[in-house]
């Protein structure tokens, strides 16, 4: 740098920084951070103190990404309605990916723009997790929803998915850490958009939202996202398990090697997020909704559900049942589950998760497991007609009890040998009636 320059340089810098900071402070001026983030291309934003109270173990992740952080800086890409509502997914994923590219992009300028007046903040990944080495745990490094929704950018819908009160659920996250303080916090909006119209329930393939509220997570992950993460390991094992390229296409077809191989090349590509499509929430969408719920239901609801189209399920599996009954045009696709755990842990958190309550139906039923070996702990699980509870620890009365070696439970799980090899070794004991085994595994079929 010449010397002429240096006076300039510093006149502008610490423009800059007047302009953020309020005066004589290392606080963030609030409004001119949420300025910032608007000229950077945020369609909407708020700020979250990173201690609050209501974002739960998301702050502990939030220290993680960025020790000291005391500001988290939430903001919404607004995606075109339409392109998310056609049959033709390939126009529904590129909106996806390119909107999810504009959230990066504004991301990164955000950060950029702080950097420059010594403000260390950092920008995790929008929407598709890179933290592999955890997978199938949590593989993101901040959870964006619950962000945004203290940051009053919207609240969670009947779908899972955060209604923005103004964009609907046509919107895409993302979360600014940053080290400074700011003087303006934003709260949660007082009303929640979503209105319970259940178009979600009626468009979702696989019955992963049920019109109580609940959520089958195991079918959402294995239909939907069948072309990231654990989807792309069953199909890695289906090659390395054909014995030849005929028997390969005997269990995969060429349409579908296709789409692998695009969504390789190109990015993740969601087989339906349907719920989205559907959602008339939001005041930029509810109007012509509520002018026309009959054309809403003809032009966007209807045509997804009338697509011919293949459905992946696991077998004995509620979602399987559900597309059997509900969407004879779909063709029933079996896969293995894609959320195998990896550690003892990993299976009782994610047990919750995979229940399936049609499978379980009126069953009544305790269950002590112990495990032992590389990974030690005891649990109870409790099906009590449809529902599921897992607990630390040994409560109550068991109907049956199951003490496993952990390294050997696992590789059953993954299908690595059978229960009946793991019992002959002593590896797996069971004590009680066997019918009830048969139960458990019925509702947590692989």
């Amino acid at each position: 740098m010449h010397t002429h320059e240096e006076p300039e340089v510093a006149r502008r810098y610490g423009a800059e920084r007047e302009s953020l900071f309020l005066p004589g402070t290392e606080v963030l001026d609030g409004n001119a951070l949420l300025e910032l983030a608007r000229r950077c291309g945020a369609d909407d934003a708020g700020l979250v103190d990173a201690s609050r109270e209501s974002l739960g173990v998301e702050r502990d992740h939030v220290q993680r990404l960025l020790p000291g952080a005391r500001t988290l800086l939430s903001f919404v890409r607004r995606m075109n309605r339409e392109p998310i509502r056609a049959v033709a997914r390939s126009v529904s994923n590129l909106e996806f990916h390119h909107t999810g590219d504009d959230v990066d992009e504004t991301a990164r300028r955000i950060v950029r723009e702080l950097e420059r007046v010594g403000v260390r903040a950092v920008n995790p990944s929008m929407g598709f997790p890179m933290e592999m080495a955890q997978y199938p745990g949590r593989i993101w490094a901040i959870a964006h929803k619950p962000i945004a929704v203290e940051a009053g950018l919207g609240h969670i819908g009947l779908h899972r998915n955060v209604i923005h009160p103004k964009f609907g659920n046509f919107v895409l996250l993302g979360t600014i850490v940053i080290e400074n303080a700011a003087s303006t916090k934003s709260a949660p909006i007082e009303f929640n958009p979503c209105f319970s119209c259940k178009l979600c329930v009626a468009a979702c393939p696989v019955g992963a939202i049920e019109p109580d509220g609940r959520f089958d997570f195991g079918a959402c992950a294995t239909h939907n996202y069948r072309e990231f993460m654990g989807g792309f390991v069953g199909w890695i094992e289906t090659i390395a398990d054909s014995r030849d390229a005929s028997d390969y296409r005997s269990r995969v077809t060429d349409s579908e090697s296709a789409s692998l191989w695009q969504s390789l090349s190109f990015g993740p590509n969601y087989k339906a997020a349907y719920c989205l499509a559907v959602c008339p929430a939001g005041e930029d969408v509810i109007g012509a909704y509520e002018t026309d719920k009959r054309g809403h239901l003809n032009r966007i609801v209807r045509p997804l559900q009338d697509k011919v189209e293949d459905v992946y399920v696991v077998a004995g599996s509620d979602a399987q049942a559900h597309v059997l009954r509900r969407f004879p045009k779909k063709r029933v696709r079996i896969v293995p589950s894609s959320l195998r755990p990896t550690t003892i842990a990993g299976f009782l958190r994610g047990l919750p998760l995979l229940f399936q309550r049609g499978q379980a139906g009126d069953v009544v039923a305790t269950y002590h497991f112990t495990f032992s070996g590389d990974e030690s702990a005891r649990a109870t699980v409790r099906i009590d007609h449809g529902s599921l509870t897992v607990r630390d620890g040994h409560e109550g009365q068991a109907d049956l009890r199951l003490e496993a070696d952990a390294v050997t439970w696992l590789g059953f799980l993954r299908g690595d040998h059978g229960i009946a090899w793991a019992l002959i070794r002593r590896k797996v004991r069971i004590h009680g009636p066997l019918k009830w085994m048969r139960m458990f595994q019925r509702c947590f079929p692989r």
